[in-house]
Formats: C-alpha cells, structure tokens, sequence
C-alpha cells in the first residue's frame, strides 16, 4: 500500500517520511486523538504473511513499552490497518549527534551531559533485560533544549530470551542491516565477540559507549583514529 503525506490511518495523518531502511519505513504524523507528532514505524508490506516476522515486530513493540524512561523514545501503540502493522512512537525532534559531531567536538560539559543521559537510558534497558546492540551517534538524538534521546532499539534483544540470529527477523530496524544470520551491529562501534558473531551480553553496549563518548571527545570515531578495527580482528581470542 502506497503511502502519502495527509493519508489517515486509524487516527494518525502522516505528515512526512522521516526514515527508509530494510527492515522498515518511518514516517512522522500526527496522533489527531492527543493532537501529538509521532513517528510510526511499519513493517514492511511483504512481511505480513511471515508469522514469525509478525511475531518478532510484537515481541519488540512489547520489549520496547517496557522501557519507560526519559531518555529512551517511548512506544504508544502498537496498531494493524489493511492489513499493514506498524508501531506509534514518541516522535524526537532536534539533530542526531551524529549530526552534531560533523561540526566537531563537543564541549566538555555537554559531553558529560550527554554521557550521563545515555549512561542511565541503558542502565535502564539493561535493568529489563534489554541489550540494544547498535548504539552509536545516529541512534542518539539531542532535542533543542538538550535532552537526549537513545533510538531505535530494533536490533535489541531480551538477554533471557532467544536470539535470533537473522536480521530480516527484526522489523523495526530501519537504520543499518549485515548479511543476515552473521552480525547486528555497525562496525565502527562494535566489541571484538559481536563483530565475530558470538553470543552478546550488556557489555557489548558498554563497548559503543565508549566509542561514542572518544567522539564526543574528539570529534573523530575510534576506528578512525587507529583505535578497533573489526576487519583487522585475528582469528582467534576474545577481547
């Protein structure tokens, strides 16, 4: 189904798309019940038919609703029209840091800010189980007032649940993908275990955050600066 700026679906007008990826399209609207912007993500129109692709988008729509925290894009509703599923969620506006970081680093004290922001969004995520798994600048937006916000949370996993090792399995996905049944991630801010494919746990979120705080700091991303490069890993250890 061919979607349009000003189309109603249930009670949401969509304004403008917003975002475009392989596991799903992400568009900004208007919730005219609470006359409130969100964004609402769908699953992509030839996944509907796949019951364990519609069973992972609920799953993750549930694991999402469970992180209640001011620094993590809350979850609204999760919502079936003609024959299309998608998520409302809360709608971030402000540049992404990785935005941001194009003009340089950032002050001191607007780096231990941010950094405390994220640090306690996945504290959180974590408390529930929730490992996010690609955490990096474009997943981090800073509102104008200077809120900060940790995004999609699709390539996320319950750390007592299985996981799978399939990308195509993760439909709120909409910002980067590897080869299917290899990795999840993104190169630049991965740890040694994730980037070979290994089983992950909270502390490969640990990892891109430091990542992410050295380009605060600097301005440039590590693996830019000669620090981990995953196409470089030996072919054995462990970090």
């Amino acid at each position: 189904m061919a979607m349009r700026p000003g189309q109603m679906l249930l009670h949401y007008r969509l304004v403008d798309k917003i975002g475009e990826g392989g596991m799903g399209v992400v568009w900004r609207a208007l919730d005219t019940t609470l006359d409130r912007e969100v964004a609402i993500k769908f699953l992509p129109e030839g996944f509907t038919a796949d019951p364990d692709r519609l069973a992972r988008f609920e799953r993750e729509a549930k694991l999402l609703a469970t992180l209640n925290h001011p620094s993590i894009a809350a979850v609204y509703g999760l919502h079936e029209q003609a024959e299309m599923r998608f998520i409302a969620m809360e709608f971030v506006p402000g540049e992404t840091l990785a935005d941001r970081l194009v003009r340089g680093a950032l002050p001191l004290d607007d780096t231990l800010d941010f950094t405390r922001q994220v640090a306690d969004a996945l504290e959180t995520a974590h408390e529930h189980g929730v490992i996010h798994r690609d955490l990096k600048p474009a997943n981090i937006r800073v509102t104008p007032d200077g809120a900060v916000k940790v995004l999609d949370f699709g390539l996320a996993k319950s750390v007592e649940g299985p996981a799978s090792g399939d990308a195509s399995l993760s439909p709120t996905v909409t910002s980067l993908g590897t080869a299917a049944g290899v990795i999840l991630g993104t190169a630049a801010y991965m740890s040694p275990e994730q980037a070979r494919g290994r089983p992950v746990d909270k502390r490969v979120d640990i990892w891109a955050f430091g990542c992410v705080v050295f380009e605060m700091l600097t301005g440039t991303p590590l693996s830019s600066s000669g620090g981990f490069d995953p196409d470089r890993l030996p072919s054995g250890g462990n970090r």
